[in-house]
């Protein structure tokens, strides 16, 4: 038992328990709440974007000219927007953990138009910030994560570019009523995570050139339990090849097997449809538990005693799913276009133009 726990403590402390288009003037996600613009500011590279955030007031609007800003930015007071005008960039000066750290008092946050570049941890890391917009961000080589919100719902993600991190380009964990969509994620261990969430949609987004392309899981020992209602849809999922270089010892994304395309891992009610998943060489969609998972990484299923980690009520619909899993990798599963470890219950296939899956015969939707 004593070990389980140092298996746990080590293999999950990644889990984030604290956890390019020009900007459109009129923009408004109607997952934002509808608020007031006070006042309009401009930032220039003369100064910098932490003195005009500290200057402004809860709904003010910050304009960011064209430049490279050598800085970190904390943003803690409620309806800010940051909008680059051009081609602005945010670089670490030194020896910063993160781009844009956003708190728990920065609800109605928007940031648009901008490069994150060579932070050590994250590029965007936002905690119970709700009502937030992130558009148009392109973030590069940040760490672990390029767009990393917890706990942070009424969300959109949409329009952004991450690549280059040691566990997901672009990450949503513990969260509700989220909107991930036209996003390019690659050459991250994880392109694009849901982890953990509720009432989470991911559409017309590009994951290839990562360890696993897209990645619905549920996982023990966070405060959030569930991970349900979720959709994948009418996303291009290729060419997930990158061989898994993350380190055992900074969380579970090291045992992602390399080759994965779109993966659900223990998540009730998930659409998976309309999807196109090609040349990923171990599997193309898989549905399995999370207990799969913790095997992987060496957890015994004591481990996952704080969840139920069966897949309920999946459905893998209408997608095209073919040439994937032409190399078998030393797992206990075969490559396929579909995989299915058995478990959980009303878990369904149907109109998907595939070629290879395991088992060969999977049960049809109604």
């Amino acid at each position: 038992m004593v070990m389980a726990g140092i298996i746990m403590t080590t293999l999950f402390s990644c889990q984030k328990q604290m956890e390019s288009l020009p900007a459109q003037d009129n923009f408004l996600s109607e997952s934002a709440p509808a608020k007031m613009k006070n006042a309009d500011h401009v930032v220039s590279v003369e100064t910098t974007i932490q003195a005009v955030v500290d200057a402004a007031s809860p709904g003010d609007v910050i304009h960011i000219q064209p430049g490279i800003y050598k800085e970190a930015v904390i943003v803690n007071k409620p309806n800010i927007k940051l909008v680059g005008r051009g081609a602005v960039i945010i670089e670490n000066p030194g020896n910063e953990d993160n781009g844009i750290t956003v708190r728990a008092d920065g609800d109605g946050f928007e940031l648009h138009n901008v490069t994150i570049r060579n932070f050590e941890s994250n590029g965007v890391v936002m905690i119970r910030a709700d009502h937030f917009v992130l558009s148009h961000i392109t973030v590069v080589d940040c760490g672990e994560y390029g767009l990393w919100p917890i706990r942070s719902n009424h969300g959109v993600i949409e329009h952004c570019t991450a690549s280059g991190h040691s566990d997901s380009g672009i990450y949503t964990g513990q969260s509700n009523d989220i909107v991930m969509r036209f996003n390019r994620v690659f050459n991250n261990t994880i392109g694009l995570e849901i982890e953990n969430c509720i009432d989470v949609i991911a559409s017309n987004n590009q994951s290839y050139d990562n360890v696993t392309g897209i990645l619905v899981v549920l996982l023990p020992g966070l405060t959030e339990k569930i991970s349900s209602n979720i959709t994948v849809s009418n996303n291009h999922v290729y060419q997930n090849n990158k061989i898994n270089t993350a380190d055992p010892a900074d969380g579970f994304e090291a045992f992602v097997p390399t080759g994965g395309g779109i993966l659900v891992v223990g998540s009730d009610n998930t659409l998976i449809e309309n999807n196109t998943v090609q040349h990923n060489q171990f599997l193309g969609i898989a549905v399995v538990s999370s207990l799969t998972l913790g095997a992987l990484a060496g957890l015994p299923p004591e481990a996952f005693g704080d969840i139920e980690p069966n897949p309920d009520g999946v459905q893998i619909k209408n997608n095209t799913v073919n040439t994937n899993g032409a190399v078998q990798p030393a797992l206990p599963f075969p490559a396929a276009d579909l995989l299915w470890d058995g478990s959980g219950n009303n878990n369904c296939w149907s109109g998907n133009n595939y070629k290879t899956a395991f088992p060969p015969m999977l049960p049809a939707c109604n």
